[in-house]
């Protein structure tokens, strides 16, 4: 039987294709993405990575093994210790003001995907919130590495970013989610992963709809958008 990480990315290969091909990350590849957009984009990753991180905890909280507990405690460190830092010093090297990013407010898709995620975690089994989180984290990987595939661009900020998605230790922690995954997702009936397959989508349309947001920068309608 294909392992269930497998499955999930095949169901989503069109949406992934989409991210690959969407302008906001195309221009971090070459490095012509506008800098208002990249700079919206990490201030709304700022907060979502905060969320994130209360994802990560109840994964800790919900793993079904010593083991498992022990690497998601240290992702949600990693998380809220190394790459929200790069994200601080991502602000003080582009002018965004650090007071002023502890008081952004979230877009509309930010604030859906991280509910939805949180939400998820919640209400579903282990299986539900691994589908969940699984296309943030390896999305980004398969991006991060396809970017370096074609060289890093002359703007140092992009090239950064690149860097650190398309490092061996991020792609070994996906490659031991996926590992995850397909362990959880040996014991689902055809029910359970037809469940679990509607989480990934749900989530790889999310992170799609991330990068629209920031390459239109996203407001709330009326009045206080």
């Amino acid at each position: 039987m294909t392992g269930l990480s497998e499955e999930l990315r095949a169901s989503a290969d069109e949406i992934w294709q989409a991210q690959h091909n969407h302008p906001f990350v195309r221009g971090i590849g070459d490095g012509t993405l506008d800098k208002e957009r990249f700079r919206f984009w990490i201030r709304q990753d700022y907060l979502f990575l905060i969320e994130f991180s209360r994802l990560l905890a109840l994964a800790t909280a919900r793993a079904p093994d010593l083991e498992t507990m022990g690497q998601f405690c240290n992702l949600v460190h990693e998380t809220l210790h190394q790459e929200m830092s790069l994200h601080r010093s991502y602000c003080t090297d582009i002018g965004i003001d650090p007071a002023k990013l502890e008081r952004e407010r979230m877009a509309p898709t930010t604030r859906g995907y991280t509910d939805f995620m949180l939400r998820t975690a919640t209400i579903g089994d282990f299986a539900d919130l691994l589908a969940a989180l699984l296309p943030c984290m390896w999305g980004f990987s398969e991006i991060g590495r396809g970017l370096a595939e074609r060289g890093a661009p002359d703007d140092g900020d992009y090239a950064r970013w690149i860097e650190m998605y398309a490092s061996s230790e991020f792609t070994e922690l996906v490659d031991w989610l996926r590992t995850l995954t397909d362990r959880i997702g040996a014991e689902l009936p055809e029910s359970g992963r037809n469940r679990v397959r509607d989480v990934f989508l749900s989530s790889s349309r999310y992170e799609l709809a991330f990068w629209e947001m920031a390459w239109s920068r996203e407001q709330w309608p009326g009045p206080d958008g």
